[in-house]
């Protein structure tokens, strides 16, 4: 199986978000969210820690479009329905197209967290993952003491399966663990 050659719609919707692939011009709207955001993102993401330019973001965002195309890595951005404001920038990340195991990230635009956004997204996103991925297994991972990051987890209907103990080394030396939050089918679909 080619990945390249996969095709699946590049946008859809929730209640609230248009969530669709990246665009080369969605740059300037991410790097001001990033700036206005930047200090609740440093704790948890290392991009946020390093200096981000403008032509950084240009440069990422025009990466993130062409991984999509290739299908190597699937970021998504969210924009409002109602405004067309960007809020979300997330995705499916560390494929393994042979086993369909995909991993979502997820940061939101400050002003914007704390209503839900993440978790709608999140719900999303798992259900798209299953529906037009054929995916077998969908992760999140987060630092244990990301209290948010967990919560959207949890009410997004992830089970945690483990926390890897000294998993990730920071910039400063520190060592981190990492919680493991899984399904395996998407729990956002009603049974019968």
């Amino acid at each position: 199986m080619e990945p390249i050659l996969l095709s699946f719609p590049d946008q859809f919707e929730t209640e609230r978000l248009i969530i669709r692939a990246p665009k080369p011009e969605d740059w300037k709207p991410i790097y001001t969210a990033m700036q206005a955001s930047i200090n609740e993102l440093k704790p948890w993401l290392p991009f946020a820690r390093q200096e981000q330019t403008e032509q950084d973001v240009q440069k990422t965002t025009k990466e993130a479009y062409l991984n999509f195309l290739s299908r190597e890595d699937l970021r998504f951005h969210a924009f409002d329905k109602e405004t067309g404001e960007f809020m979300i920038s997330s995705g499916l990340h560390r494929i393994n197209w042979d086993v369909r195991k995909f991993e979502i990230g997820y940061w939101i635009d400050t002003k914007h967290s704390g209503k839900g956004y993440v978790t709608e997204l999140v719900k999303g996103l798992t259900s798209f993952a299953f529906r037009e991925l054929d995916a077998n297994r969908v992760e999140i991972r987060c630092d244990p003491k990301n209290s948010k990051s967990k919560t959207v987890a949890e009410r997004s209907g992830f089970e945690l399966e483990g926390i890897l103990k000294n998993d990730v080394i920071e910039g400063n030396g520190e060592l981190r663990d990492t919680c493991i939050f899984a399904v395996i089918e998407d729990p956002n679909i009603v049974k019968k």
